[in-house]
């Protein structure tokens, strides 16, 4: 077993410090959203969080620290458990009207974050160890199904936004063993029918395109008229998927195209989101300065929305900095699966640097308008004890995964 200071030293630790300095923003605009000092207490969410990296930083440890041999040979294991924890809150009741929650006492945990990380492990596990050749469609089904598992576990949750990032790492790990670029995209085209269905000339010139592109991608006559007759279905069937949606739901994606619709409703949280961003200007209003914040006219400020907080009181500069240290995450982390030999940290790697760019594109673009309003946080900075476990989780399996540490 290496010791912890020397694998330390091979590791990525740049990484980490990004986590440092992100979690530092985080406290900060935490801290400022509590609007006098009479609020920070141990009952506030600033201090809830700030207590919460220390088990953090225990957690990122252990996933450092780990053999490689362990986690590939218990991955399917540490799924498993995964999915039975998420069955759990469907036994114990609702928390806040939803089934998301395990309680613990005074604790609350989210089963739905430790999934996304615990999928990544399986998947790589199964694509590394058969050495799949990914020359056939139907050999990606079975990733597909695995992945589908959790995800509509967590969707009868009521959990819409992470049974989506549940699904987010699945098409590149695929990619990055093989898969063929137009196989991954017949798998994403029901996505594109149901989205063009909903206008008659946008579904009937995707129709015409899907049938150009498996024309010429040549599959067999089987596969080629189950994509065809299969997307002409789903889009069929949107308006009743459409139906299935809740009022408020169908209502975010409504304001999407138009926030005058609903100014006071469904709008509201993005319209006073763009209104705190905006008014952040370039250098910002200042900590602890911020309007929009500290009059409590920005919803969900901790968790789905701190983004806007520190938009507003550190301005645009703060904002482009913390965006290019998510980029540069990112961008290292598949620098480094680029660089790696084995196939399973490579795999490893590839999944959580898809994790951590879907997070932050969903949130940050709900914010701005250019997404509906989904209820993800922001990594490392937002409130949530779970979610703040799970970033440093995967940072410290990323960390692990770049040394090759093979006993």
């Amino acid at each position: 077993m290496i010791p912890f200071a020397s694998k330390l030293g091979q590791a990525s630790i740049r990484w980490l410090f990004i986590g440092f300095i992100l979690t530092g923003f985080g406290l900060l605009a935490l801290y400022s959203i509590a609007s006098n000092a009479a609020e920070i207490s141990l009952s506030s969410r600033f201090a809830k969080h700030a207590l919460w990296i220390i088990p953090s930083l225990l957690i990122f440890v252990v996933c450092f620290y780990s053999s490689t041999k362990i986690i590939h040979k218990y991955a399917y294991v540490t799924f498993g458990l995964g999915l039975g924890a998420l069955l759990i809150p469907f036994l114990t009741g609702t928390v806040a009207g939803t089934h998301r929650w395990i309680s613990l006492g005074s604790v609350s945990f989210q089963p739905s974050e430790p999934i996304k990380w615990f999928l990544v492990i399986a998947l790589a596990r199964y694509l590394s160890d058969y050495n799949l050749e990914m020359k056939k469609i139907y050999s990606l089904a079975f990733p597909i199904i695995i992945a589908l598992i959790p995800a509509a576990v967590i969707l009868r949750q009521s959990d819409l936004g992470s049974a989506i990032i549940v699904l987010t790492p699945v098409i590149p790990m695929l990619f990055w063993v093989g898969a063929k670029p137009v196989h991954l995209f017949l798998l994403l085209a029901p996505i594109l029918s149901i989205v063009t269905a909903f206008n008659y000339y946008s579904f009937t010139l995707w129709i015409i395109i899907l049938a150009v592109i498996l024309y010429r991608s040549r599959p067999t006559l089987r596969v080629g008229l189950t994509n065809f007759f299969g997307n002409i279905f789903v889009g069929l069937l949107t308006p009743y998927l459409w139906g299935q949606l809740k009022p408020y739901q169908q209502e975010r994606v409504l304001v999407l195209f138009d926030v005058s619709r609903d100014p006071k409703g469904a709008a509201y949280q993005v319209i006073q989101s763009q209104t705190a961003i905006g008014s952040g200007g370039f250098w910002g209003k200042g900590w602890g300065n911020g309007t929009q914040t500290h009059l409590k006219f920005l919803p969900e400020q901790e968790t789905d929305f701190i983004f806007s907080v520190i938009g507003e009181e550190f301005g645009f500069v703060v904002v482009c900095l913390i965006l290019g240290l998510f980029a540069f995450l990112v961008l290292d982390l598949i620098r480094s699966a680029y660089r790696t030999s084995e196939r399973f940290p490579s795999l490893i790697l590839i999944g959580i640097a898809t994790l951590f760019l879907s997070h932050v594109f969903v949130n940050v673009g709900m914010t701005v308008n250019l997404l509906p309003v989904k209820g993800l946080p922001l990594p490392f900075l937002s409130y949530g004890g779970t979610f703040l476990l799970s970033c440093y989780a995967m940072l410290g399996l990323a960390m692990n995964m770049s040394v090759e540490s093979y006993e």
